[in-house]
């Protein structure tokens, strides 16, 4: 899973005015709050390693609202590990209320005019203003051509966060001043996709928002003056919350606060449906965190449970003390853990991750595999004749899966390997901030096209990766797994089922773009999107041959 990235990871903070000073703030006070953000944005640097920034406001300053980013790491861009240029960071952005980012590109490039949060500069104070956004808006091309088709407009970038810029400052235009939740009303009727989104203006008014299916997790605390949100639970329990305090923000619902201190909280879009991205429980999500009131550890650990119960139905591989269960670090961990207790074999660490390697994603082709090769180091101690239960969270384009079976077999030294993947097999592209966008890119489709996966198409494709034996699980154990019925979570990369219009569409448009070889490219920025991909229903029965 080292080749699969999330886009983003938002916080925010705000030290409401008062008397009153939260024991959680910094020993300098109230106005130096925003020293929390790069804590927060370490806690969900598993969200995107390769930008970060934050925006402060301090109406004591000139700049009321200021941006510090860059590309790179926390650490790196913050200077966390050099003191005397941490602190003078600290010092200039120093602020009350602030909003920060981590960033990985599913779409743009990767210099520092993409690292968000992105600021707009205005004279007057509530159209002067900054935000940071964690998600893909599928309807991005749409958009984009929409606004460009008035010759008034510029994009000078290729990313869905500049047309955001744009729709929000629509909204503030001419004499226009909505309520930050008329705002994000009117906006969101324009979008399609998933979204959390942090926004901070000059006024010292702050709103966050998650999209109306809450495909995109956001959670939230306050404890006396002090507020604080973010993507992940583990970034506000680590800021010293209560667990009790830290709460799922509802999909469709917006949080606003006012420079006097006023917070609401407000629904700006309705929806019958829920589709939470159960990738959160299975992979992105640190396993510290609870989201949407499910814990990602216990999730995870019911992923092991159900391959265990998939295991002693259909395998048939010894159960004896030569058999050992090997997670694929480190997110896989918990579901071996648990797999190996119900087998009642032992689970041990064959694979030893270096955490120094660097980050294979930003590597193309044969720059990848040597990467992956460098990533994990197979102990042969552990590993050497050996029959080897090898449990990933899943396989999406299968260059790491190749890499690590080849090295655990010839370094290693084990006798068999029977790889487990506690997902079903990603047979679809994701259009909703996953870096996955083309079926041609995706290792399971070509089998799974072919029917159901039996086990003469299972084993053929252990065959290809060089496994002895491969098996998945089945899509309803996710549900079961995370507590969700099916119909609450979106599932799309694993049923072809995607529960947005413009999300169905650019299925299709993958689906013929596979079939014409055309695999370069992300599906979503595509130039002149076919009529049939523009409006009316989707095409049902094409999507349903990969499912």
């Amino acid at each position: 899973m080292s080749e699969l990235h999330h886009e983003c990871g938002i916080v925010a903070i705000y030290h409401l005015p008062g008397e009153e000073i939260s024991p959680l703030c910094p020993e300098q006070g109230p106005e130096q709050v925003s020293r929390l953000v790069p804590r927060m944005l370490l806690d969900i640097q598993n969200r995107g390693q390769l930008a970060a920034g934050m925006t402060t406001y301090n109406p004591h300053r000139d700049q009321l609202i200021d941006t510090y980013k860059d590309v790179g790491s926390v650490t790196e861009v913050f200077r966390l590990a050099h003191r005397t240029d941490c602190e003078t960071v600290m010092r200039e952005y120093a602020g009350r209320a602030a909003i920060g980012h981590v960033r990985y590109a599913t779409c743009g490039a990767d210099d520092r005019s993409y690292a968000q949060p992105f600021e707009r500069h205005h004279l007057i104070k509530y159209k002067w203003f900054s935000f940071a956004f964690n998600g893909q808006l599928a309807n991005y091309q749409d958009l984009r051509e929409r606004l460009l088709s008035d010759t008034d407009h510029h994009l000078a970038r290729e990313t869905d966060t500049e047309i955001l810029m744009h729709e929000l400052s629509r909204e503030l235009s001419g004499d226009l001043r909505p309520s930050l939740s008329e705002l994000m009303q009117n906006v969101s009727c324009r979008l399609d996709g998933a979204y959390s989104l942090a926004f901070l203006n000059a006024q010292g008014d702050m709103l966050l928002a998650r999209d109306p299916l809450g495909i995109k997790p956001l959670v939230y605390a306050k404890e006396g003056p002090l507020f604080a949100a973010a993507s992940e639970s583990v970034a506000l329990l680590n800021l010293g919350f209560q667990p009790e305090s830290i709460q799922s923000l509802l999909p469709g619902q917006a949080i606003t606060i006012t420079a006097d201190g006023r917070l609401t909280i407000k629904s700006f879009c309705s929806h019958a449906r829920r589709a939470h991205c159960f990738f959160e429980w299975v992979y992105f999500a640190n396993v510290a965190s609870t989201l949407d009131d499910r814990s990602v550890y216990v999730s995870r650990t019911a992923l092991g449970a159900e391959l265990a119960r998939l295991e002693l139905k259909h395998g048939n591989v010894p159960l004896d003390k030569e058999t050992i269960v090997v997670p694929v670090p480190d997110t896989s961990k918990a579901a071996a853990d648990s797999m190996a207790f119900e087998l009642g074999v032992q689970a041990m660490e064959g694979l030893i991750r270096n955490r120094y390697a660097g980050r294979t994603f930003i590597e193309g082709g044969q720059g990848r595999r040597k990467k992956a090769e460098t990533k994990y180091t197979p102990l042969r101690e552990v590993l050497h004749g050996r029959r080897v239960f090898l449990v990933e969270d899943s396989i999406v384009r299968s260059t790491t899966m190749r890499v690590l079976l080849d090295r655990i077999r010839t370094v290693g030294g084990a006798r068999e390997i029977h790889v487990r993947v506690a997902c079903p097999p990603i047979i679809a592209p994701c259009f909703y901030g996953i870096d996955m966008s083309t079926i041609g890119e995706l290792f399971a489709p070509k089998y799974v096209n072919e029917g159901h996966l039996s086990e003469d198409v299972l084993q053929r494709m252990a065959a290809d990766l060089g496994a002895d034996s491969l098996r998945y699980l089945p899509v309803e154990a996710i549900a079961r797994a995370i507590g969700f019925q099916g119909d609450q979570l979106c599932q799309a990369c694993i049923t072809g089922s995607y529960p947005t219009a413009w999300g169905q569409r650019l299925y299709e448009l993958a689906i013929q773009n596979s079939h014409r070889g055309e695999s370069n490219g992300r599906t979503y920025e595509a130039r002149g999107l076919p009529a049939g991909c523009r409006s009316g229903p989707p095409v049902a029965d094409q999507a349903r041959r990969f499912v």
